[in-house]
């Protein structure tokens, strides 16, 4: 078939039903649903397509198979890693519009939606029912649930509630092969034989695509209170850490660098935490639900300023100042992306993530000592992100190519101390030459057997994870 002729298809396809989808070949539109937040590679899909249903989604994945028909799935499009780019003539599946919260059940705390309910959706959802869904990160606003769990996506909650995948009750896929499965069914306890489901998230639809989820949620946090600190030392990051998880449980311990804070002050909106400068800074998010975790909070902190590792610190005394704190860590992303950003998300066993860190910045600030290095990240689960910011004077395509060298050097690391190359942006085609850095032959052998048994004609987004 030729591309007027799929097109077509494609429009038939959709058309069926009682919510008939849509079918879009606008270039500016191609454009918008053909790639992410990377600006690597530059979209070239064949179509976009906006299925309404599963029985959709099925006919599009059979109509895929007989025709030979590359697909390539599109939620938020916030992901870093090339993982939703259509970069050479594949159709688009993007589930904007699969965007229903189809059920609620307040007995077992789970809310089944479609793949395309955004984050906060399903948080404000949850929060009118008195309960909570707490996978958070900065992009709630705009990436989807499909998308989150197709990279298992962790964010700013990780140390306290774990990742996307521990909140799944139950999925319906579409798989490669266009056969629908409804996937655990939403149960808690279900020991009959491989949970399917685990195989589906973090596949970055390189398996099936996922169109529904039923999502687990809880109680609501009581009085969030946020301590921002100005770190000493690095090291000093692992310090605060050990003393504070005695006494508390925190829902949330980030951190970032000076240089990160002054990108984000500079952007505007947000005001300095406090006077003193600090090389890093920790965020610490705790539940302050008595006098006592207040007096516990405040005492952990004078004993962390008399050991020398804290230089000062501030702890909100509302949930506006609260909010306001989060600014500072939230913010980073959007300040430096007017730079063009060599952005890298890798991970470590949190004791390591010091000296990690320290051998990272040492290499690339040798080999590249005019590169600007913003340093921020989830400290508490290990998850680092690396932003080197473009020289003004230096052109996007030369920035790019010195940076596959950093990516080597980085991984090299990454190897060394066995950590991820990817640790919540999944592998796409950014990480796809690095998969050996973190995964061994046999793994990888392993993966692409699981792969062939659920996408046979390999037309489930291609190219991407490996080759």
């Amino acid at each position: 078939m030729n591309s007027e002729q799929i097109i077509a298809a494609l429009k038939d396809l959709v058309a069926a039903g009682d919510a008939p989808g849509k079918v879009l070949t606008d270039p500016a539109d191609l454009d918008t649903y053909g790639k992410d937040w990377t600006k690597i590679y530059p979209p070239k899909p064949l179509a976009i397509v906006l299925p309404k249903t599963t029985e959709q989604v099925q006919a599009l994945v059979t109509f895929a198979n007989e025709n030979q028909v590359a697909l390539v799935p599109s939620g938020g499009r916030t992901g870093l890693s090339a993982g939703a780019v259509a970069a050479n003539g594949e159709v688009v599946v993007a589930f904007d519009n699969m965007n229903r919260i189809l059920d609620f059940n307040p007995s077992d705390r789970t809310v089944r939606c479609q793949a395309g309910v955004v984050t906060e959706q399903l948080q404000q959802f949850a929060e009118e029912n008195g309960l909570y869904y707490p996978v958070d990160f900065a992009s709630a606003g705009s990436s989807q649930l499909g998308g989150n769990l197709s990279t298992n996506a962790g964010g700013i909650k990780v140390i306290r509630y774990g990742m996307s995948r521990d909140w799944v009750a139950g999925l319906k896929v579409v798989t490669g092969k266009g056969d629908v499965i409804d996937l655990n069914k939403d149960l808690a306890k279900n020991n009959t034989g491989y949970d399917l489901r685990h195989l589906f998230i973090g596949a970055e639809g390189t398996l099936g695509f996922i169109t529904e989820a039923t999502m687990k949620l809880t109680r609501k946090p009581d009085d969030l209170t946020v301590l921002v600190l100005g770190l000493k030392d690095l090291t000093n990051t692992m310090d605060v850490l050990q003393s504070f998880q005695k006494k508390l449980d925190l829902t949330a311990y980030e951190f970032f660098s000076h240089q990160a804070m002054q990108h984000v002050l500079a952007h505007g909106q947000v005001q300095a935490p406090f006077e003193t400068e600090a090389p890093y800074y920790a965020l610490l998010e705790f539940e302050a639900v008595s006098d006592q975790v207040m007096d516990d909070a405040m005492t952990l902190f004078e004993e962390c300023v008399e050991a020398g590792w804290v230089l000062d610190g501030v702890i909100s005394q509302s949930e506006t100042q609260a909010q306001n704190l989060w600014q500072l860590r939230e913010r980073i992303s959007e300040s430096i992306a007017p730079r063009i950003p060599y952005k890298n998300d890798i991970s470590v066993v949190v004791s390591r993530v010091p000296g990690f860190l320290q051998e990272i910045d040492s290499v690339v600030t040798e080999h590249y000592p005019d590169f600007e290095i913003i340093w921020f990240g989830h400290i508490g689960d290990g998850n680092l992100h690396l932003n080197i910011l473009k020289p003004e004077d230096m052109a996007k395509e030369d920035f790019f190519e010195k940076c596959q060298q950093v990516n080597k050097w980085v991984f090299e690391i990454v190897e060394r101390y066995e950590g991820s190359v990817s640790a919540e942006h999944g592998v796409g085609m950014t990480k796809k030459p690095y998969l050996q850095y973190t995964r061994s032959e046999a793994e990888i052998a392993y993966l692409k057997g699981i792969k062939q048994v659920f996408d046979p004609n390999g037309i489930m987004n291609p190219g991407k994870i490996f080759d």
